[in-house]
C-alpha cells in the first residue's frame, strides 16, 4: 500500500465519515431524543406521548401523528442539562466531521491528480496526502469525542429524570442514531490511521512535505557536491601557476 495512490481504506473512510455526518445531523433534526409518556385512567381520553428534541416539542395522542402541541421555540427555553449540552455538542462534532471530510478529500484530489513534483521553492509550504489523512483522522475521533459523551449521558440522565419525579421517561431513537455515528466517526479514525501506518515506509515526522523523498528534490542540493567530487585531488590541492615571461 503505498502514499501516493488512492486506496481502497481511503475511500471507504471518506464514505463512512460522510454516512457518519449526515446520522448526526438526522440525530440533530429529529425531535426524537426523549419521551415522556402521560397515562390517564379516564377511558373517554387517550393517553399522550410527548416527543422532545433538541429544537422543538410536539405531544400526540396514541394511535396519532399529529402534534397536538408544537413548540418550536422549545430551544430556547430547554429546561434539561443534557439536551442543552447537545445543543452545542452535536453541531460542533459535526462542523469537526466535515473539516475532516474536507482535509480527507484534499488529500485523495492531492494523490490522485497532483503527479508533477511542484516548484522547490514552494514545496516546504505544502503537505502530502499521507499529512492530510492524518489530520483527518484526528478530527474524525475528536468529533466521535465530542457526540458520544453527551449521547451516552442522555442514557443516564434520563434514570436520573425516572427517580426524581416518575418513571414516565424514555430515549428516543436519536439517542441511537448519535452513537451509531459516533461509532461510524471512530471506524473512520482507524481507517485512516491504518492507512498511514502502511505508509512509515515514508522518511519521518509525521507532518511530512509534499514530494519528500522525490529524487528530483534531492539532486538539486547534491549537483554541486557529485561535480566537485569528479575533479581530481591536483585539481583541486595544486593551483595552476604560470611564469610571467
Amino acid at each position: 500500500m503505498g502514499c501516493r495512490d488512492v486506496h481502497a481504506a481511503t475511500v471507504l473512510a471518506f464514505l463512512s465519515g460522510t454516512a457518519s455526518v449526515a446520522g448526526l445531523l438526522a440525530a440533530v433534526l429529529l425531535p426524537n431524543w426523549r419521551q415522556m409518556r402521560l397515562y390517564t385512567f379516564n377511558k373517554n381520553e387517550r393517553n399522550v406521548t410527548v416527543y422532545t428534541g433538541l429544537w422543538i416539542k410536539c405531544a400526540r395522542f396514541d394511535g396519532s401523528r399529529d402534534c397536538v402541541i408544537y413548540d418550536p421555540q422549545w430551544y430556547t427555553a430547554v429546561d434539561q442539562l443534557d439536551l442543552r449540552v447537545l445543543q452545542f455538542a452535536l453541531p460542533l462534532s459535526m462542523l469537526t466531521a466535515v473539516s475532516a471530510l474536507f482535509l480527507c478529500l484534499i488529500g485523495m484530489c492531492n494523490t490522485a491528480f497532483v503527479s508533477s513534483v511542484p516548484n522547490i521553492k514552494l514545496a516546504k509550504c505544502l503537505v502530502n496526502s499521507a499529512g492530510c489523512h492524518l489530520v483527518a483522522g484526528l478530527l474524525f475521533l475528536l468529533a466521535c469525542a465530542i457526540c458520544l459523551t453527551p449521547s451516552i449521558w442522555v442514557i443516564f440522565y434520563n434514570n436520573y429524570l425516572n427517580r426524581k419525579y416518575e418513571p414516565v421517561f424514555s430515549f428516543d431513537i436519536s439517542v441511537f442514531i448519535a452513537i451509531a455515528s459516533a461509532g461510524g466517526l471512530f471506524f473512520t479514525s482507524v481507517l485512516l490511521f491504518l492507512w498511514y501506518c502502511a505508509c512509515k515506509s515514508l522518511p519521518p515526522p509525521f507532518w511530512q512535505p509534499l514530494y519528500s523523498h522525490a529524487p528530483s528534490m534531492h539532486s538539486y542540493a547534491s549537483q554541486p557536491y557529485s561535480a566537485r567530487s569528479r575533479l581530481s585531488a591536483i585539481e583541486i590541492d595544486i593551483p595552476v601557476v604560470t611564469h610571467a615571461s
